[in-house]
């Protein structure tokens, strides 16, 4: 639903009400994500996708039609047939749509979730999507880890969902979880999409650089949230850096341990070391190889800046098992001159590193497209 919020809360605001439909179970080479949204307003406007074109009409339809009605609708799309006229998905995989109206009455508590991901707040929305009565389908949860808003119907059945929503909004995970009628554990007849916006994932530039304005620009396309930092405030300027969230003037390595400090990293996170001059990259490695949990670290260099920064390490007690973390030279082999295009190969390296991609040609790959 973020990829569509923004759309989403003007209609929220205005008093309006929008037809939302929204991906909550995927099978197979399903082309988005569950969580992902097509948004209708009550003049035909569309934002968002759900298929990336396949079954884009029918959605449009169907949320169209739970405007109309106020009735909720679970739909399943698999892989279509000979028939050119047919609706389904070409790619060979199976997506479920819960599509329902959204509106201040339907969902008062849809500002406060946009406040919690405005701030970089974590919290999860658990929808009923499907139940055996059918009076259940569409009622909701808004869970934070301290707080919870809504019910489900009954005291057991919002005990349930929230010890496991927040373990989902741990992991930063969206999906369906199935109950008993009444929130058993154990049974069916009641299924539950829990939707997590955990805060976006950080990017943490190094090095004033007109490569870093390139790979702040990239970062910013993906989803992180953006931060320069350099030392010298001559080159650290947001008027340098204006798609970066924030440009931060301190020494690296101490901006770096303060974050750890602060707890303010994931296994999400990823960071990129520009600076390639040891006063700046080797204090800064000592810090960010020692992070346990971080999801990428690369940085910037010839080979042979590379096994200078190396020896400099080993020389300041860092292990063979940290040193191994380190993307060096960073990026993949694109043949990238220019600093976007070396942005460009930096962004790869990061998807691959995430997803577990080899950074190869799919037309030299066989097997699924997308990796779980």
């Amino acid at each position: 639903m973020q990829d569509v919020l923004t759309d989403l809360m003007k209609i929220w605001r205005s008093g309006g009400t929008a037809g939302v439909g929204t991906v909550v179970r995927t099978f197979r080479s399903a082309p988005r994500p569950p969580g992902a949204s097509m948004v209708v307003a009550s003049d035909g406007t569309v934002s968002g996708s759900v298929s990336g074109g396949c079954v884009e009409g029918a959605v449009y339809e169907l949320a169209i039609d739970s405007t109309r009605t106020g009735i909720p609708v679970l739909q399943r799309y698999g892989i279509s047939d000979d028939d050119a006229f047919a609706v389904g998905l070409t790619c060979g995989g199976v997506i479920d749509i819960f599509a329902e109206a959204i509106s201040q009455q339907t969902f008062p508590e849809l500002g406060d979730v946009a406040d919690h991901i405005e701030h970089h707040r974590p919290v999860a929305v658990a929808t009923v999507i499907d139940h055996s009565d059918i009076d259940e389908v569409g009622r909701r949860l808004v869970i934070t880890p301290e707080k919870v808003s809504g019910t489900l119907g009954s005291d057991r059945m919002d005990s349930a969902v929230v010890d496991d929503a927040r373990g989902l909004l741990a992991a930063g995970r969206s999906e369906v979880l199935t109950y008993g009628p009444d929130g058993q554990r154990r049974g069916e007849g009641m299924s539950v999409f829990v939707s997590s916006h955990a805060p976006r994932p950080r990017m943490l530039v190094f090095g004033a650089i007109d490569f870093a304005a390139a790979v702040a620009e990239q970062g910013s396309f993906l989803g992180y949230r953006v931060t320069v930092c350099d030392a010298r405030p001559v080159f650290a300027t947001s008027a340098r850096f204006p798609t970066a969230d924030e440009v931060i003037v301190e020494w690296p390595h101490r901006y770096l341990a303060a974050q750890v400090e602060a707890d303010a990293l994931d296994a999400r996170s990823v960071i990129c070391v520009l600076t390639h001059d040891p006063k700046f990259d080797v204090p800064l490695l000592e810090v960010a190889l020692r992070i346990p949990d971080v999801g990428y670290i690369g940085a910037m260099g010839s080979r042979r800046t590379h096994d200078d920064r190396v020896e400099r390490l080993r020389a300041a007690g860092l292990t063979d098992d940290e040193l191994s973390r380190l993307a060096s030279p960073i990026g993949l082999d694109l043949g990238a001159r220019t600093p976007e295009e070396t942005a460009v190969s930096i962004a790869a390296e990061i998807i691959a590193r995430r997803w577990g991609g080899a950074g190869r040609p799919l037309s030299q790959t066989d097997g699924r497209i997308h990796h779980e």
